[in-house]
């Protein structure tokens, strides 16, 4: 009897979506408020646009600058601990050795069942470092280049976003008009990226876009109130 190929699919790419959420959710939301607040001060689509560009540059830089720096500090304390695991496994045998046989324990493994576990990974010291980098600590090795990329990745995202909620002042010459047209945009694009989001994270993809456009619109008309008072 043939047996059926079973194949594990799994979502690998938390750390990409979760870099385009926050680019493309800020991209949509910081520049739209902007547009929509200098829309009600009497000022033409031409200097809402010019403003609105300057923003998503600066904007993007921030959030990519954040973005590197953040991948850049937890891959220094990754580094960190990692050293400091490999002095303990040096100098502390007895002690790392104790830690993993707790840390089966936590798994309701005996220590009779998980010796030969210990004594194979005292065999393997890079193996037994990174046992305890990943089940001790709870640290994964971070990517190489995941700073350049996260970096990348939020600000080409909050690019993206930006332009979006911008595009009607391009086509419309009054504000109001293109105020109009930019909320509808704006709300019809948290929907399909909370969906699309849904889909690749394995959340109901119809939950995700709703709650991702209540979310993003609450903010959006949080920012634009603000920059309609101030202006």
């Amino acid at each position: 009897m043939p047996q059926t190929v079973h194949t594990e699919k799994h979502f690998t790419s938390g750390k990409v979506v979760r870099d385009i959420v926050i680019g493309m959710s800020d991209g949509l939301t910081v520049p739209f408020a902007l547009a929509a607040g200098l829309s009600g001060a009497a000022i033409s689509s031409f200097i809402v646009v010019t403003a609105g560009l300057a923003e998503i540059a600066a904007g993007a830089i921030a959030m990519g600058l954040g973005g590197y720096l953040a991948a850049k500090s937890d891959s220094e304390h990754y580094e960190s601990e990692r050293s400091r695991e490999e002095m303990e496994v040096k100098t502390v045998p007895e002690i790392e050795s104790k830690e993993v046989i707790d840390i089966f324990e936590s798994y309701e493994i005996t220590p009779h069942e998980s010796d030969s576990l210990v004594k194979a990974l005292q065999k393997n010291p890079k193996a037994w470092i990174d046992f305890m980098m990943r089940f001790e600590l709870g640290l994964e090795m971070p990517e190489p280049k995941r700073a350049r990329n996260s970096a990348l990745t939020i600000g080409l995202s909050y690019i993206g976003g930006g332009l979006i909620p911008l595009f009607p002042y391009m086509i419309f010459g009054t504000p109001s008009t293109a105020l109009n047209v930019s909320v509808g945009i704006t709300l019809f694009t948290l929907f399909v990226f909370g969906f699309v989001k849904g889909k690749f994270t394995g959340a109901k993809p119809l939950r995700s876009a709703l709650q991702t456009t209540l979310i993003g619109g609450v903010a959006a008309a949080a920012a634009f109130l603000i920059a309609r008072a101030i202006a």
